[in-house]
């Protein structure tokens, strides 16, 4: 006899999508709509998987009270209503849809542009409101006007094709976006994000939510707009800091902002920029189309009948997509491979165009896919933050206009077991080499300098001019800040010639400290990274 699953659909999901689950013999499906958390811990240990959108929290104290279940699938792109982690540490897979609202999204900011340039809300409800007032209502037309996008992912390259469509100059600020790519958007890439703000009469935020993009329009860079320049935020609340952009619209800097989503959902009664004339604001809409809403939830449901009834896992992102035996075999590979993407994505060119994998010894036996999806994974952590997975970062890559090739040397070399990573951008490029010791990952090349480092923690990778006494000094810096030194390693091509050091540390060293290491004539170049 077949085994039965309970799926619960907790959040709204298109009837197509339903239908298809109820179709499968072996499932018991209910959908219950706005449970409240206290109601959904009841009974949560009844169900083999649940499907959410965005209302329902499904967070550490509902999976612990989950006990059967096996499966959450999130009928969307984010996964900020899940506890990824306390999923993943009880084996429960957690699936998405990526890429089923990108049109969505695109359309609603096209549309908060327009309706910001031509005050359309504010004149609709003066006409309901009885009035017949068109002077108050002038606005500014589009074309001929600059676009400024931060963020070139999907999302940004199709409002990209819709303002070029109606005349705009569009240009773009994403340290991660490749030339190439951009020539192929037929937008201006600028490499810094000032350049953008000083040109743009419009500026539409396409990024997602990281340390490096929080806040990323804020008092400082507001300032260095143009004035009079219109903002729209279709992406994460909290890029925009919301109490700057509120000074920023009453003093005039920026002449208008249209919103769909804030720092606090639901935005409070008192919200400051609820009734300023110059501010459109929706509640959260970018993926409420009917299309998307039917894409993303027929999407999510094939997804969760595959895996439950045959095994197979897709648009996973907490576990890679292969079957258990072999996600054994090279889960090693695949720590090893993240830590040196995450390497290389903070000691490596920003603007990445090409990447070279290279796997070397046993591991080029197996079938690598899910091990490559690891290195894109670290390799990409600063262009999609928490968002980036082993499933979405290969179309990352892909909408970043990186050429990824692989090859594999099945003759030992040096090493029994090597995996090594090669980054280009333009005439720069970045390498470094991983294997193990033992079951331990260990760093044994920084581009032509052979070394033998931990790849755990903090570290310090310098380059410099091989001279008598440089080490000890930078310990002794090191020294006075109460940063201790774990471990060293160092490398040389000759005597006298330049060298590469990586120390381990047990802590972040300050950033006076760093300054006062790299003020030294001898210095090339001083990063840190923390894998």
């Amino acid at each position: 006899m077949s085994e039965t699953y309970r799926i619960l659909v907790a959040d709204a999901l298109s009837a197509r999508g339903v239908a298809a689950l109820e179709l499968v013999p072996q499932f018991k499906v209910d959908v219950k709509i706005g449970l409240k958390e206290e109601d959904l811990l009841k009974i949560v240990a009844d169900y083999d998987s649940i499907l959410v959108r965005s209302a329902t929290k499904i967070n550490k104290k509902v999976i612990e009270a989950a006990t059967k279940l096996k499966i959450v699938g999130r009928a969307g792109v984010g996964v900020d209503n899940v506890d990824v982690e306390a999923a993943t540490e009880r084996g429960i897979i957690v699936m998405n849809t990526p890429g089923g609202n990108t049109i969505s999204t695109a359309e609603q900011a096209f549309s908060l542009m327009l309706s910001l340039a031509r005050k359309i809300p504010h004149a609709h409800a003066s006409i309901v409101a009885g009035k017949w007032d068109r002077k108050s209502f002038e606005g500014t037309e589009i074309c001929n006007k600059v676009l400024g996008i931060i963020g070139m992912g999907r999302i940004g390259g199709e409002f990209a094709r819709r303002a070029i469509a109606f005349g705009m100059r569009v240009i773009c600020f994403d340290p991660y976006l490749s030339l190439s790519r951009a020539r192929s958007l037929q937008v201006e890439l600028v490499d810094q994000l000032a350049a953008l703000l000083e040109q743009a009469d419009f500026i539409t935020l396409h990024t997602p939510m990281t340390p490096e993009t929080k806040g990323i329009l804020n008092a400082k860079t507001l300032g260095q707009c143009k004035k009079g320049v219109r903002i729209i935020n279709c992406a994460r609340g909290g890029l925009v800091d919301e109490k700057d952009l509120l000074a920023a619209l009453q003093s005039g800097q920026v002449a208008g902002a249209a919103l769909d989503v804030f720092e606090q959902e639901p935005i409070p009664a008192d919200f400051p920029l609820r009734n300023l004339p110059n501010v459109v604001l929706t509640p959260h809409l970018g993926a409420s189309t009917s299309e998307a809403q039917e894409s993303v939830g027929i999407e999510i449901a094939e997804a969760t009948r595959d895996a439950l009834l045959h095994g197979a896992i897709r648009n996973a992102v907490n576990a890679p997509s292969v079957d258990g035996h072999t996600a054994e075999i090279l889960r090693p590979y695949l720590s090893l491979g993240e830590k040196l993407g995450l390497l290389l994505n903070q000691i490596g060119p920003q603007r990445m165009e090409s990447l070279k994998i290279t796997y070397s010894g046993g591991i080029a036996e197996f079938d690598t896919a899910s091990v490559t999806r690891s290195i894109l994974k670290g390799l990409l952590r600063k262009v999609g933050g928490s968002d980036v997975n082993v499933v979405n970062a290969p179309i990352l890559a892909k909408s970043r206009g990186i050429k990824i090739t692989e090859s594999k040397v099945s003759e030992l070399g040096e090493y029994t077991e090597l995996i090594q990573l090669e980054v280009g951008s333009g005439s720069e490029s970045t390498k470094v080499a991983g294997t193990f010791y033992g079951k331990k990952p260990r760093l044994v090349l920084i581009n032509d300098h052979n070394l033998e480092s931990s790849l755990e923690g903090t570290l310090f990778v310098m380059e410099n001019k091989d001279r008598p006494g440089i080490v000890g000094w930078i310990g002794t810096i090191l020294g006075r800040h109460k940063v201790n030194i774990a471990s060293m390693s160092l490398g040389r091509m000759a005597q006298g010639s330049d060298a590469l050091s990586v120390l381990n540390l047990d802590s972040v060293p300050p950033a006076e400290a760093l300054q006062e290491i790299s003020s030294d004539k001898d210095i090339r170049s001083v990063k840190l990274a923390t894998v």
